[in-house]
């Protein structure tokens, strides 16, 4: 890690007709970095992560990029500046194969057209960056299967290629273990490992384990503050931290890997 912020809040805040979910949070993200934002449910994670992606416009505080003030931009401005999300919820297109759906985020950077209506030379000249990119996130079997009937982990694997393909300075990562069994969690933190080797990651995760193993440093959030930061074995041994996982000062923060 360089040391050097490439994406910072200060005073970070969303008000929802007088709830507030995120409240005078600062964040400091280093380069080069994997960052990871916990905290048991309700504690504003995901209108955080909103709030940086800029699906939702913030109350108060404002957000800075690359040292570039963002807080007014709109998500795809954000997206072309290199900062880029991925979803819970896995967001490819489920009847093109992997192939296809990679060589679609190859095309959005030409520019202001998907080429929908181009000859097929026009586009298969995409193909070897598009097989180079599955090839790097081990779909290379997978080239030309429906993302349809590709198994959950590789269809998580498939979404992170057409992120990377978008070529990113940073990811946002929302839960990318989710619903994983355990192999598919170890393909996917050595995937996200070697892609932080030249980009920033911030990622939500519940599973604790996942976030000891491959965090540098992890914010933990509780309705809507931040209430510790620091790598894991920092935050795990705060008694606040405890206190809103477990509802006890007892215990390892841990607990059985999830939150």
């Amino acid at each position: 890690m360089s040391g050097e912020a490439v994406l910072e809040t200060e005073d970070l805040t969303k008000d929802f007709a007088g709830f507030v979910a995120v409240r005078s949070v600062n964040l400091c993200i280093t380069r080069g970095a994997i960052h990871a934002m916990i905290g048991p449910n309700g504690a504003g994670k995901t209108t955080c992560f909103n709030l940086l992606s800029k699906f939702l416009s913030p109350s108060s505080g404002r957000i800075i990029f690359d040292g570039r003030d963002i807080t007014s931009l709109r998500p795809a401005d954000v997206a072309r500046l290199g900062l880029v999300r991925s979803f819970q919820i896995s967001a490819v297109f489920s009847h093109l194969t992997v192939l296809e759906n990679v060589r679609i985020a190859l095309q959005r950077r030409r520019g202001g057209s998907f080429d929908f209506w181009r000859s097929k030379n026009v586009l298969r000249a995409l193909d070897d960056r598009a097989r180079a990119l599955i090839d790097e996130v081990g779909l290379g079997p997978y080239a030309d299967v429906a993302a349809v009937e590709l198994p959950y982990g590789r269809k998580r694997a498939l979404e992170i290629a057409t992120t990377i393909a978008l070529e990113p300075k940073m990811l946002l990562l929302d839960e990318p273990m989710s619903g994983m069994a355990r192999e598919d969690i170890e393909r996917i933190s050595t995937l996200i490992r070697s892609f932080a080797v030249d980009r920033t990651i911030l990622m939500v995760e519940h599973n604790l384990s996942v976030v000891a193993n491959l965090c540098d440093r992890i914010t933990v959030l509780s309705r809507g503050e931040v209430l510790a930061e620091g790598d894991y074995r920092t935050v795990s041994a705060d008694a606040a931290v405890r206190e809103a996982y477990l509802g006890t000062g007892q215990g390892d923060a841990r607990g059985d890997g999830h939150a």
